[in-house]
């Protein structure tokens, strides 16, 4: 048994409006199945995508905090040219320059129209085959917990683990990376962006969430009610959420 992440889930307070820029920046299309936006390639609606990790954006009432999110993504780019253009293009969609202490980096720091930070990488080969979405990226305290955890209780492979970081890709070898990156601080507010898991047909929901409270995770009230999804937090606090399968 294992789970498969299968979307970034993101909150927005104009759920359709931050749902356009993402489909505009990932060149993807924005649907509205119900009441949230879900971000995912073009030529109909497909869920879950056999490939990519999409995101379902869902609309919130309360702003977002100045805190910077835990988690974001990380978009690829194949030259400096693309790189300069996407930033340009994303720009000109209603992203602002971001500043996490970054320092002299080669990426480029974005927020898109909520303020949800995410990366803009130079071209690197790792990334050639990802599509747009590179990487999501959660900050850490303990990389190699992470990776104890996330490897066990997902079906995706690990590609590298130290001290400062952990990989982890789908064993199929498409898609984006899962990294952690060991990051200074403590988790001082709820998650804003968070990852979604699915269990494979014929797998049983409620036995893999049993599993995963054995490997460390906690069970989770975000006020979320009588729901067909079990929100659950990682060894680190990390939201989540195991969905039930369609």
């Amino acid at each position: 048994m294992a789970l498969r992440p299968v979307q970034v889930n993101m909150k927005a307070r104009d759920g359709s409006a931050v749902g356009r820029f993402w489909a505009e920046a990932l060149g993807w299309t924005a649907y509205s199945p119900g009441v949230t936006t879900y971000v995912g390639p073009g030529g109909g609606l497909v869920w879950p995508d056999p490939v990519a990790v999409c995101i379902d954006i869902v609309p919130v009432p309360e702003p977002r905090t100045r805190a910077k999110n835990r988690t974001h993504l990380d978009l690829a780019t194949t030259s400096a040219a693309h790189q300069a253009e996407l930033v340009a293009r994303l720009e000109s969609l209603g992203a602002t320059p971001a500043h996490v202490g970054q320092g002299d980096v080669p990426w480029t720091v974005l927020a898109d129209p909520e303020g949800n930070e995410f990366c803009v990488l130079e071209p690197r080969a790792v990334y050639r085959d990802t599509g747009p979405i590179a990487a999501v990226v959660v900050d850490c305290a303990d990389p190699r917990a992470m990776a104890r955890f996330w490897g066990e209780a997902t079906d995706w492979t690990l590609h590298d683990v130290t001290d400062d970081n952990a990989v982890l890709r789908s064993a199929r070898g498409t898609g984006p990376y899962l990294e952690f990156i060991r990051t200074p601080g403590a988790k001082t507010v709820p998650d804003r962006v968070h990852l979604d898991l699915l269990p494979y047909p014929g797998d049983d929901k409620e036995a893999e969430v049993a599993r995963l409270r054995a490997l460390g995770a906690c069970d989770l009230d975000v006020g979320q009610g009588d729901v067909p999804w079990t929100c659950l937090a990682d060894p680190e606090g990390h939201e989540f959420c195991v969905l039930a399968p369609s």
